[in-house]
């Protein structure tokens, strides 16, 4: 891949990038077009190759164009392919008419699409590329709808059509795709909002773009690839003990929450901090089962807890603490000491009641915590959720870790960095808890609170995917904790 590591692209960078492709790099457009066409006839047969017959949605545009060529190169490989066009063939210009001129001479067949049932065993959409902004309506939404409905595969086209190709936000109606093959320059619709249902298994293809054509395009983003995990956790010195590991201090399990305290310490644990101590009001002890690695104390008044602080090198705050009296008692002693803060669950909803912002905190808002922060409702988080992320650091600094499908680590001094890996599983009760012990236990290791954060976003993330092999229902956030050795122990 000549692509830089995981970039991604808004729509306007990935337009620069295809001209850049075609006047600077010299590819012709129709050269870039056919390599397409390749690369999705590849997917079908690396995907389904048992599949003898695929049926090509094609728009108007070079999406359409790259459809044809797909078609083509599909029937030359022994596959049944008929082309449905969404817009009339003759309507078609430049590289894409060429496309279809070329599929038609090949013995190709071209029928306009009528709204029947679609049998092929493959269907791909080739309606829209990334350029659609407003909502879908008429025969490409019937076509959209007759794709979803048809129970057949569905490969997209660089892009779900109907998917905003900036945020995710479906246009009315879209396709959901059993994969995306992207091109040039992922797209960050297919990673934000609903991107993540819509797009299925992404895969992706530079189509042989020489780096010359994305030196000058910063990206808006980058995926968190397993590198970081061993930037932010090196192979450890023989000579090691626990002290160079790191303490971690969870504040929080008030009556009837003490498992979440409980799951947040025994996950720094496992993420490898050399010692975890949990402050936890008198009433929680008998219900917290601590296991015996962690040290537990039971928190009455704040004089009680500033022991604790003087000796932690990092506090997680939130998991259980609840919002009465004894949680917001300890919330001002934590943000009082002169520790690095996670600041989670209840710890959030405290915050949005006040003005603070600070350097040295990680805050792992959900959409609906971080609407609260922001004074805005979790649709609106989730209507873009970059935008969001952004908005939080800027009032609150520190790094944000923006939960959700895609989860997104931002702070002032690096590029948004999105997870693509978990899974539904994963939206279960604690498994917030679990996440903010991870980022907890990296942070006392590695001392680099934006490296930690995306470490452990993408560790827990893993873990979450390696739990949920049996099954992705029933899956809990202690099953994830039991898979975290594997996520934070990678060879060097």
């Amino acid at each position: 891949m000549n692509t830089p590591p995981g970039a991604i692209y808004t729509a306007a960078q990935v337009r620069e990038l295809d001209r850049r492709a075609i006047e600077v790099c010299g590819i012709p457009g129709y050269e870039l077009m056919t390599r397409a066409g390749h690369a999705l006839a590849d997917a079908i047969r690396a995907l389904w190759p048992a599949a003898r017959s695929i049926a090509v949605l094609a728009g108007p545009g070079k999406n359409g164009g790259d459809g044809y060529v797909c078609a083509r190169v599909a029937r030359a490989r022994g596959v049944a392919a008929q082309v449905l066009a969404v817009a009339p063939p003759g309507d078609l210009t430049g590289d894409a008419r060429r496309a279809c001129e070329e599929f038609h001479a090949a013995g190709g067949r071209t029928r306009m699409f009528d709204g029947d049932a679609i049998d092929d065993e493959v269907i791909v959409d080739a309606i829209f590329g990334i350029g659609i902004a407003r909502p879908v309506a008429g025969a490409y939404a019937r076509a959209i709808a007759a794709a979803n409905g048809s129970g057949r595969a569905l490969l997209a086209v660089d892009l779900p059509s109907g998917l905003d190709a900036d945020t995710g936000h479906p246009h009315g109606v879209a396709i959901r795709a059993d994969a995306t093959v992207s091109f040039i320059g992922r797209k960050l619709g297919c990673y934000l909002g609903a991107g993540p249902d819509h797009a299925g298994l992404r895969r992706f293809d530079d189509l042989g773009v020489p780096p010359q054509a994305f030196s000058d395009v910063s990206a808006e983003a980058a995926l968190i690839g397993p590198d970081i995990v061993r930037e932010a956790l090196p192979a450890r010195a023989r000579t090691a003990h626990k002290g160079r590991h790191g303490h971690v201090l969870v504040i929080g399990g008030t009556p009837g929450m003490a498992g979440a305290a409980r799951l947040a310490g025994v996950a720094a644990l496992r993420s490898g901090a050399g010692l975890v101590s949990i402050a936890t009001h008198p009433a929680s002890v008998a219900a917290m089962a601590a296991p015996p690695e962690l040290m537990t104390a039971t928190i009455d008044t704040v004089r009680d807890l500033v022991p604790l602080l003087e000796r932690c090198n990092i506090v997680a705050i939130g998991p259980g603490l609840g919002s009465g009296e004894w949680g917001t008692a300890m919330f001002d002693a934590a943000l009082s000491a002169d520790r690095p803060l996670v600041v989670d669950a209840d710890a959030l909803n405290l915050l949005a009641q006040r003005t603070l912002r600070r350097d040295d905190w990680i805050l792992t808002p959900h959409p609906g915590e971080a609407g609260r922060l922001l004074g805005i409702d979790a649709t609106q988080v989730q209507a873009d959720r970059l935008i969001a992320a952004r908005e939080l650091q800027r009032r609150y600094g520190g790094t944000v870790v923006l939960k959700g499908a895609g989860s997104i680590v931002l702070s002032q001094s690096t590029t948004p960095a999105i997870c693509d890996l978990g899974n539904p599983g994963m939206a279960v009760a604690g498994m917030g808890d679990v996440l903010t012990g991870i980022i907890a236990g990296i942070a006392a290791q590695c001392r680099d609170l934006p490296l930690a954060a995306a470490a452990a976003v993408y560790v827990h993330a893993e873990a979450g995917d390696r739990a949920a092999r049996p099954g992705e229902r029933g899956l809990l956030a202690s099953d994830v904790i039991g898979e975290l050795r594997g996520s934070v122990n990678r060879r060097q």
